[in-house]
């Protein structure tokens, strides 16, 4: 059974950086593209980042060009997002996601991790 556990949230001041993982057990890391999702208290569900599954290709919502960068591990089971310049705007939980292809849509992901909570302070 494939899980998901993210871990590296937490309250940050703005400007800040953080670093998020996710690990993948139960299936074969490197057969999965992999995403990041946030949503906030009273929003839908908000593609952030995507990767494909060698990492050659990665994608992200204009909002956040520029500040994350989304990376993977294969040896390591693992896909990160490292945040920077982080705005109080970026206050969400953090969920990651895999599939088998690569997709900006929360919908085309079948697998979820539980999400962890980034706040920015102002």
């Amino acid at each position: 059974q494939l899980q998901l556990v993210e871990s590296g949230g937490g309250l940050v001041q703005a400007g800040g950086s953080l670093r998020l993982s996710c690990a993948l057990s139960g299936r074969t890391f490197s057969r999965y593209a992999m995403g990041w999702f946030r949503q906030a208290p009273g929003k839908e569900r908000e593609f952030v980042a995507g990767i494909s599954r060698s990492g050659d290709s990665t994608y992200y919502v204009d909002s956040v060009k520029g500040r994350f960068t989304i990376s993977r591990d294969n040896a390591k089971n693992t896909v990160y997002l490292q945040m920077n310049s982080l705005k109080p705007e970026d206050t969400a939980v953090y969920y990651c996601a895999a599939d088998l292809g690569p997709g900006t849509k929360a919908s085309h992901y079948d697998y979820w991790g539980q999400g962890t909570q980034v706040t920015v302070s102002s």
